[in-house]
């Protein structure tokens, strides 16, 4: 297993998101997204959703670590460190900054003009997201975001927009990050971020989740049509934060748990890939009426839309029991995760298993039978810089390692089709869960702190070098 290498053309690189980093929030015409009223939270202090950007309140996204003007570095960096492919997203407000115009913003499409080529400089393959938690804020407060059926066409516009602009420049396309975040229907972040609703925290949060993930599947199946239309050779996928679920015993009750649990969260990418609702999931929105307006012509778009390739994040695995909530009743799957005593946990409390990460590899493989794309996962840390600058980084590197060495034997060993693979903050950025600098995942560190202070200069940690010497063996050394 040590000389086992990677698939010849294997896309080594590095994702981040556009309003985690790019900062410059007002220029060039950048419109209000729903990035830019997220306030700075903490390791259990949720961000807070402002209405509108109000004075005197901390929004970290508003600055990133400026990207936008430092771009040029930072893609440098990336290929000294060998990146076959670099992963970003479209910030839809630079583009269309209120989300309805009928004509784009110039300025906001040369900038992504600017970096692809800056990319493709070094032979760096850009992998784009279109909309990566990144919604006009004022597609939110005049349509109500994806709750109203109208904001499809605001989407496919965006898309079809960034597919004619750089259908020479970007092969590899994915429509909405993490769609099945959605699935935890009582979470105001992810529910602004997926989809633009604002929760009401009533009995309501489900039926308007089904109804607004419904329109988001039909704008991503439509995007996909009109891609194709576009350039034949797109490949355009969806993209899913996977995440794997186990029983907490063997006792049968917990075992169907965990099937329910997998429906629950799971169906999104179903969709994407097969085209139609699975029966369980069509069974569970016609029992309780959750999505009334779905039409014949939608489930022909979503038939002729099927995506090319699955993208996912993967960071952690669940364990899930029956003990509090009987399986038939299950709706959230939040509800009824417990601790598993057999894996480590982050300093943020996520789960630390390798082995999952193999497993999600061939179950994916099982389910759709298309080619995967590893386009997250990563170790949020607090980094020290000693006195002579350096950052010694051990703890990430022992992750990478880890989870690379079940990568490697799921394509070795149990045949996974496998794209690429590109770590979540290759360069340190704004934390979208916390809204923190000091949760760090970077290569690459960036001199900020949580309250903004800091000259942005940019360093080498030890892992940046552990990576360009895995990139340059194919994987073959990842010591």
């Amino acid at each position: 297993m040590t000389e086992a290498k990677f698939p010849k053309n294997f896309l080594w690189g590095g994702a981040v998101a556009a309003h985690q980093l790019e900062g410059a929030w007002q220029a060039g015409g950048k419109g209000v997204s729903v990035a830019d009223v997220m306030t700075a939270g903490a390791n259990k202090i949720p961000r807070e959703i402002t209405a509108g950007v109000i004075p005197g309140k901390n929004y970290p996204n508003h600055d990133g670590i400026d990207f936008y003007h430092h771009y040029k570095e930072d893609v440098k960096l990336f290929a000294e460190m060998g990146f076959k492919c670099f992963r970003t997203s479209i910030a839809w407000t630079r583009i269309f900054p209120q989300g309805d115009e009928s004509e784009a913003n110039e300025a906001g499409l040369q900038f992504y003009d600017d970096l692809f080529d800056e990319c493709l400089k070094y032979n760096i393959e850009p992998v784009v997201t279109l909309a990566h938690f990144e919604m006009p804020y004022h597609l939110v407060e005049e349509y109500g975001g994806f709750a109203n059926r109208k904001v499809i066409d605001f989407f496919v516009r965006f898309a079809t927009t960034c597919f004619k602009r750089y259908k020479n420049k970007v092969k590899y396309w994915m429509t909405f990050n993490e769609i099945d975040n959605q699935s935890r229907f009582n979470n105001d972040f992810l529910m602004c971020t997926n989809s633009g609703l604002l929760l009401n925290n009533d009995s309501n949060n489900e039926a308007a989740m089904y109804q607004a993930a419904h329109y988001e599947l039909v704008a991503s199946a439509l995007a996909v049509k009109e891609g194709k239309k576009i350039n034949s050779d797109f490949m355009i996928g969806t993209m899913i934060n996977f995440t794997p679920i186990y029983p907490a015993t063997s006792k049968p009750a917990d075992v169907l748990m965990a099937q329910r649990a997998d429906q629950r969260r799971n169906w999104f990418s179903d969709v994407q890939c097969w085209g139609y609702y699975p029966a369980n999931v069509e069974a569970y929105i016609e029992r309780n009426d959750f999505r009334p307006d779905i039409t014949e012509e939608d489930r022909i778009v979503l038939k002729e839309g099927t995506v090319d390739y699955i993208g996912f994040s993967y960071y952690q695995s669940m364990v899930v029991s029956a003990d509090k909530v009987a399986p038939d009743d299950l709706s959230d799957p939040e509800d009824v995760i417990v601790s598993n005593p057999y894996v480590e946990k982050s300093d943020w409390d996520w789960e630390i298993d390798p082995v999952g990460l193999r497993y999600s590899l061939n179950a994916l493989t099982d389910r759709y039978h298309l080619p995967l794309f590893i386009v997250e996962n990563g170790l949020g840390a607090v980094d020290k810089v000693e006195n002579d600058g350096s950052i010694h980084d051990p703890y990430r590197i022992a992750y990478l390692r880890a989870h690379l060495e079940e990568v490697r034997k799921a394509v070795t060993l149990d045949g996974v089709d496998l794209m690429g693979y590109t770590p979540w903050g290759c360069i340190d950025l704004v934390s979208a869960g916390t809204g923190q600098m000091s949760k760090r995942y970077g290569f690459i560190y960036v001199n900020k702190d949580d309250e903004g202070n800091g000259d942005l200069a940019r360093s080498r940690k030890d892992s940046f070098y552990w990576y360009q010497k895995v990139i340059k063996t194919d994987g073959a050394d990842l010591n």
